[in-house]
């Protein structure tokens, strides 16, 4: 089977380069319509140029695809807006929405200032929020949409210097497993992708040999996967190098220690709470409390 999208229209956001730049031509290659946004700024996310996105949308054309380019910035509502409409006007739908513009401001938290934390939030979570939300009507009207936001290891795991960068990653993530649920009736999938590249806001983490085995196209085959016809919906996938692998947020089986249980107690059954081996993924929050329920019941 080969994955096409020739009727489809997709919007890539922060494509002027890097990951987006790679999503936004291979979607191309596979026959879609393509809206490269991208703001054009510097990593810290200050400035602003059309010139990136102008590049790929040539570099789209090139390969005898189509393309338009959109310099909005993913945080102002009527940028967003004007991107929405400069996709409805030029291509009348919007299929495929991929939230990947992105910013880092990167401290340890004690020396960060506040307005570096909330630069970085409103990039990442609220940059991914106001696009989904403008376009979620339309695809809903279409009974098809696919949604790929970009989350990252640092907010499933932890990065030193990065508690802005990973509070809006695994934000990001919540915000997907709720959409996953509210789509669903509408054919809307929902999903997330960790990936591991060196592009302009990564290339000070990689030594120099690594460079050249985690380009940022390596990682966009599991992308054009998660929005085809077939894609998935609320996974977590992880991608660097040729390599994919998912990830999962699971819940210990846990242990019923009664309602008048004490901290002591707590502590006294640490090691079977914390016991992981027969630890499972929910796909919905109501499965956690029937687990709970399962506990009281003795099972």
């Amino acid at each position: 089977m080969t994955i096409r999208f020739d009727i489809k229209v997709a919007i890539v956001s922060g494509a002027g380069g890097g990951l987006g730049g790679a999503h936004a031509l291979e979607l191309a290659r596979r026959g879609a319509k393509v809206v490269v946004n991208d703001l054009g700024g510097a990593v810290d996310g200050s400035g602003g140029s059309s010139a990136a996105a102008e590049k790929v949308v040539g570099e789209i054309k090139a390969l005898g695809g189509q393309a338009i380019a959109n310099g909005s910035s993913v945080t102002d509502d009527a940028g967003v807006a004007n991107m929405i409409k400069q996709t409805m006007d030029a291509f009348g739908r919007i299929d495929i929405l991929i939230a990947n513009a992105g910013i880092l401001r990167d401290k340890s938290f004690v020396k960060m200032e506040l307005k570096d934390f909330q630069a970085v939030m409103d990039v990442h979570v609220m940059g991914t929020v106001k696009p989904v939300k403008a376009a979620w009507d339309i695809m809903k009207a279409q009974s098809y949409g696919r949604i790929v936001v970009t989350t990252s290891s640092t907010g499933l795991y932890g990065n030193f210097g990065q508690t802005n960068y990973g509070a809006a990653k695994l934000g990001l993530v919540g915000f997907m497993n709720t959409l996953k649920l509210e789509g669903q009736k509408d054919n809307i999938k929902v999903n997330a992708i960790s990936p591991v590249a060196a592009t302009r806001m990564t290339e000070n983490l990689f030594p120099p040999e690594a460079l050249k085995v985690f380009q940022p196209e390596f990682v966009t085959p599991g992308v054009v996967y998660l929005v085809s016809d077939e894609a998935p919906t609320g996974a977590i996938l992880t991608a660097g190098a040729g390599v994919f692998s998912m990830a999962q947020i699971i819940e210990s089986k846990g242990v019923n220690l009664g309602t008048n249980a004490s901290a002591d107690d707590v502590a006294a059954a640490w090691a079977k709470i914390s016991d992981m081996s027969g630890a499972k993924p929910y796909f919905m929050g109501g499965e956690q409390t029937g687990k709970f329920i399962e506990r009281l019941s003795g099972k």
